[in-house]
């Protein structure tokens, strides 16, 4: 119980809420187990809660007529997902599935849905969180279709070291096939890339531990001044 309480806690969902109010949400949590390969929910399925992942790595996505995956999200430990749909009582949008062994909490929706009824401050806090995941998938969505594969990447690679505190050697937390599809290219087009930046001398890599050696051309990159 503790362990669900302190990752509730960190989520920005339910910032700012009191001790007692974060033990009545932790209350309703169901944990659960899920394989490397294994479905949380499919595209179509009745929204009946929503997820935050507590241990592992979980990809949202869409497949298309082609079987080909479009990737929209790839989560980590304390990131929640399918909370847009619960909350429009309707379906989900989009598969959600384990690409490692991991464990997810499980809010149900209907009994979310009493305890708001019963503590608007909840709401607010959830109304927040869900605009600010909108941003992140609009800007997503602008670097899709305005930026190159090449920008998209360093933009990726610059994220990556501020997610670990500005360091310039850190290590990627998905395989280049989950990478290429969050970037919505093809995994050779990734390699080329990468290799290029390689070349020259913006990057170096060993595996999948990766360091920024020319911080500056990636940030221009991003700008659309510097081209590989």
């Amino acid at each position: 119980m503790q362990r669900i309480l302190d990752l509730i806690e960190g989520l920005p969902l339910f910032e700012g809420l009191s001790q007692g109010q974060l033990e009545g949400v932790a209350s309703l949590v169901v944990d659960r187990k899920v394989e490397r390969g294994q479905m949380v929910f499919c595209e179509g399925a009745p929204a009946e809660g929503f997820y935050v992942v507590a241990e592992g790595r979980i990809k949202v996505f869409r497949s298309g007529p082609d079987g080909r995956e479009a990737i929209m999200h790839v989560l980590g430990p304390g990131e929640p997902f399918g909370e847009v749909a619960v909350f429009q009582g309707d379906r989900f949008p989009a598969n959600a599935m384990a690409v490692t062994p991991s464990q997810v909490l499980f809010l149900p929706r209907r009994a979310l849905v009493d305890r708001i009824s019963r503590d608007p401050t909840l709401a607010l806090n959830m109304l927040a969180a869900l605009s600010r995941k909108l941003r992140q998938f609009t800007h997503k969505v602008e670097a899709l279709t305005l930026q190159e594969t090449p920008q998209r990447l360093a933009a990726y690679l610059l994220h990556a070291s501020e997610l670990a505190g500005g360091a310039d050697t850190f290590t990627l937390d998905v395989t280049k096939g989950l990478l290429a599809g969050l970037l919505g290219t093809a995994r050779e087009t990734l390699s080329r890339c990468l290799s290029r930046m390689v070349e020259r001398g913006a990057v170096s890599m060993d595996g999948r531990s990766v360091t920024i050696l020319d911080r500056a051309f990636l940030e221009a990159m991003v700008e659309g001044t510097e081209q590989l």
